[in-house]
């Protein structure tokens, strides 16, 4: 298809934003669908974009997908620059602290296995990781440094994204859609018509269309948001990640002052209520990283939904009616924007899914469907 294409984007969190940005800014008619763009778990996010510190044995496809995607994030945020303002991406890096023995072994095997992958990473024990990051707990037993992960201020970043697609005249609509078709978008109030329509709803995204009720699925994330108060130690410079008592964790500062800290994990439907549980085991296991937390104003506490897959890599291509998804990107929606946007960019214009996207080719799931039901 040729630009002046006319789009509906059905979600408007980080992919659906990133995609209708660059869809309008290419020249395509653009409408957007969603009673709160800019909302939703992309507003709750930690703002990570890393790709090596979430790898693991057996996700390789995940880990190359995350990698493409961090090389073309500096364009990315120079070109949301000129269109609206700095999204606030941070090249500091990340460190990885491991809190007692069993969590430094876990950290050790993640080591080898990047390393064995040509992934830079540096092992440190816990004084030098302290001296590299101050503030951080005499009981840390070691660490990686990993300079290649990166972050980004993930309400700067939909703030900018909203702005950019206002300047290239992305219609907004508030109302919320009901049915989908490879050519049309029904809200409770009428059926519109366009050339593609791209489905973006993060975890709802099972709920609008039958391809997607068991390939896609939510999985709740708590945040906790802290201010440093005058006479406490600020925020660490670097995203700090962790591992306390076998628990994952991460701290990522802002600009601002601020410091995010998450995530919890909650296998529970659609449920966006923060459990007190899930605040205590944030802040207990980021004092056991940072202790200087337990002194800091508590701003925040908020509850977002992952779009999550069977595989924990994302759904990025047509459906059997034409529908072009662009969801269940889990833990990695911020990281995995500019990919998916140039992905389904490419399969708007009649080019296919670009073979750098092919391991997140929805069809996937319907073969693995077929082999679960022989």
């Amino acid at each position: 298809m040729s630009s002046g294409t006319s789009i509906a984007v059905v979600g408007g969190g980080v992919i659906g934003l990133s995609i209708a940005w660059r869809a309008a800014a290419a020249g395509h008619p653009v409408t957007l669908f969603d009673p709160e763009p800019g909302r939703g778990a992309s507003w709750v996010a930690g703002g990570m974009l890393a790709p090596v510190t979430e790898a693991w044995p057996g996700e390789e496809a995940s880990l190359e997908l995350g990698s493409d995607s961090l090389r073309r994030w500096p364009s990315f945020a120079r070109q949301l620059t000129s269109d609206a303002f700095d999204p606030g991406l941070s090249m500091a890096g990340t460190v990885v602290a491991a809190a007692d023995s069993a969590d430094a072994t876990q950290l050790g095997l993640l080591a080898d296995y990047l390393r064995s992958l040509g992934r830079e990473v540096e092992t440190v024990i816990g004084r030098q990781l302290r001296a590299r990051v101050p503030g951080l707990s005499s009981s840390l037993r070691s660490g990686l440094v990993v300079p290649g992960d990166l972050a980004v201020d993930n309400r700067k970043l939909l703030d900018a994204l909203r702005m950019a697609c206002e300047r290239h005249h992305v219609d907004f609509r508030p109302e919320a859609a009901r049915q989908l078709s490879g050519s049309s978008v029904s809200t409770d109030t009428a059926r519109l018509s366009f050339d593609a329509v791209v489905l973006a709803a993060g975890a709802r995204s099972a709920l609008l269309h039958p391809e997607l009720s068991d390939a896609i699925r939510p999985l709740k994330g708590e945040i906790v948001r802290l201010r440093a108060r005058r006479g406490s130690l600020p925020p660490p410079r670097v995203t700090v990640r962790a591992s306390a008592e076998g628990r994952p964790i991460y701290l990522v500062p802002r600009d601002s002052g601020e410091l995010v800290i998450g995530a919890t994990q909650y296998e529970g439907g659609f449920d966006e209520s923060v459990k007190a549980g899930g605040v205590r085991e944030l802040l207990d296991y980021a004092e056991q990283v940072f202790p200087s937390v337990a002194e800091y104003e508590l701003v925040e506490v908020q509850a977002g939904l992952r779009s999550a897959s069977s595989d924990n890599l994302p759904l990025i291509g047509p459906l059997g009616d034409g529908v072009i998804v662009a969801s269940g990107h889990y833990r990695n929606g911020l990281l995995l924007a500019p990919i998916t946007a140039d992905a389904v960019l490419a399969v708007v214009a009649g080019d296919g899914l670009p073979g750098y996207a092919r391991e997140a080719n929805p069809g996937r799931m319907a073969g693995r469907e077929a082999m679960s039901r022989e």
